[in-house]
């Protein structure tokens, strides 16, 4: 039976996957995992990277040191990290954290980008500050019996710093090296002390600029720093497979160099951020990364850090769909301290800051809503919390005939803005029976005013003519 160039492509790379073959030896047994049969081009990739081959009591794997003078977007710290930008990352960091001395940067290159227990991570790279500039250490796996020895390695690594730092780490390399840990059954995963990520921060800070949070596109836009021609990632897996089924060695080079990149802009980018959320006020005029610390500080809790950062946003002239994301955050937190002058006043310019026929934004929507809210439980004037009601409902139906609002955001607030738009009718129509039994009542009173007073009577304004009380008292006899 033949297969298609297609399926016989896919059959070869499950072959590679398949530990070699070992040759009997007749002296003494070999480290555990060791393989003495490498691909074809392992002395020659050695002798290109300048790398060389290390042993541990799992066998051997191939090391690469290099250490780069030249910082990437700024000098490493020197002194410890400033508190306040902890508090941003990590808030219940241990004291470690503090230390740039004990941090460590990982970055790994794999087969595939599934997880799961079929994915290696075939290369390790890490990376520590050291004398000025960034000390770079990649772990290469040769072929996949090479892997406890890759993992021991790195384990020795971590228990130096304790501190481990990536970039989309927590999500994807991290689970990824725990996953292959436990694969071995020998080897305890490390446990870091702390483990910091800075995809989230970043997101936060740039991706309203940039439309992106990839990190050549940050290294690029943020550190004023180009890596120059990259290899595409996508690639990586098929280039390693390449090389396991007997080809070429020079195809990896451009992964290495990439994983070194990466390295140098994870560890550019996290001393930027720190010292970002530090200062934000004073190191950065940008609006937007301004806005970003702000946010970064709400969801932290740091209320009174995050007013003044989302203030100071608004003024610099932020792009208009961050500065209603701002003036909404700033209402919420005004409102939540009870500040509700400020908070009217920016519901006020969300609803009312819409020029021409651009359409309603949710923003907008929600500040209906609250405003709406206010005039009813607040302000005590329900007259015009109905109004604001309307005007939503007349909004939010522009917003359906024009398509710029979908089916299930214009039925979620229509049913809310009617719901209350109901029961304001119901408290004004009861609040108008009221006012006409009152008038009523008040009119009776005043006619019965006008009657002749009985002898010895005189009037009350809540019950009308009574019994004098002095005159039933005197002499002892009722008049």
């Amino acid at each position: 039976m033949r297969l298609s160039p297609m399926a016989e492509d896919r059959f070869s790379r499950v072959a590679a996957l398949r530990p070699t073959a070992r040759r009997s030896s007749g002296s003494g047994a070999e480290p555990r995992g060791a393989s003495p049969e490498l691909p074809e081009g392992s002395a020659r990739l050695a002798e290109l990277l300048g790398a060389t081959a290390r042993e541990n009591r799992y066998g051997e794997h191939l090391a690469l040191r290099r250490w780069f003078a030249e910082p990437v977007g700024g000098s490493p710290p020197e002194a410890s990290v400033d508190e306040r930008a902890l508090r941003l990352l990590c808030p219940e960091a241990p004291a470690e954290v503090a230390d740039p001395q004990q941090w460590l940067f990982l970055d790994t290159e794999t087969t595939g980008v599934a997880g799961g227990t079929g994915t290696y991570a075939f290369l390790v790279g890490i990376a520590w500050w050291d004398a000025g500039g960034l000390e770079v250490e990649q772990f290469f796996m040769r072929d996949h019996s090479e892997e406890h020895s890759v993992l021991i390695a790195l384990a020795e690594r971590m228990a130096e710093r304790r501190v481990l730092v990536t970039f989309n780490g927590k999500t994807f390399d991290w689970p990824l090296l725990e996953t292959r840990y436990r694969m071995t059954r020998t080897i305890r995963p490390p446990r870091p002390r702390a483990h910091l990520d800075f995809l989230h921060p970043a997101r936060s800070l740039w991706r309203l600029r940039l439309g992106t949070a990839r990190l050549p596109e940050l290294e690029r836009h943020v550190l004023g720093w180009n890596r120059g021609i990259d290899v595409d990632s996508q690639l990586i897996p098929a280039i390693y497979y390449d090389f396991l089924r007997g080809g070429l060695p020079d195809p990896l080079l451009p992964i290495f160099r990439h994983n070194q990149m990466d390295l140098r802009g994870l560890a550019g980018l996290a001393e930027r951020i720190v010292r970002l959320l530090a200062e934000p006020a004073s190191l950065s005029p940008d609006a937007l990364e301004l806005f970003g610390v702000s946010r970064i500080c709400d969801r932290r809790g740091e209320t009174a850090r995050a007013r003044e950062l989302y203030a100071r946003s608004m003024a610099s002239e932020l792009p208009p769909e961050p500065a209603r994301l701002a003036r909404k955050a700033l209402a919420r937190l005004a409102k939540k301290n009870r500040d509700f002058p400020l908070a009217c006043q920016l519901w006020t310019e969300l609803v009312g800051g819409r020029k021409g026929i651009r359409p309603i934004s949710r923003e907008a929507l929600d500040a209906y809503a609250e405003l709406a809210i206010h005039f009813e439980r607040r302000a005590r004037d329900p007259h015009r919390a109905r109004n604001l009601v309307r005007q939503a409902l007349a909004e939010l139906a522009r917003g359906r005939h024009l398509g710029t609002i979908s089916a299930a955001l214009y039925l979620r607030y229509q049913r809310s803005f009617h719901k209350r738009l109901a029961r304001l009718d119901r408290k004004m129509a009861g609040g108008s029976l009221l006012s006409c039994a009152a008038k009523a009542e008040s009119l009776a009173r005043a006619q019965e005013s006008n009657k002749e007073p009985p002898q010895g009577a005189e009037f009350d304004a809540g019950i009308g003519w009574r019994r004098s009380a002095i005159n039933e008292t005197i002499g002892g006899e009722t008049p």
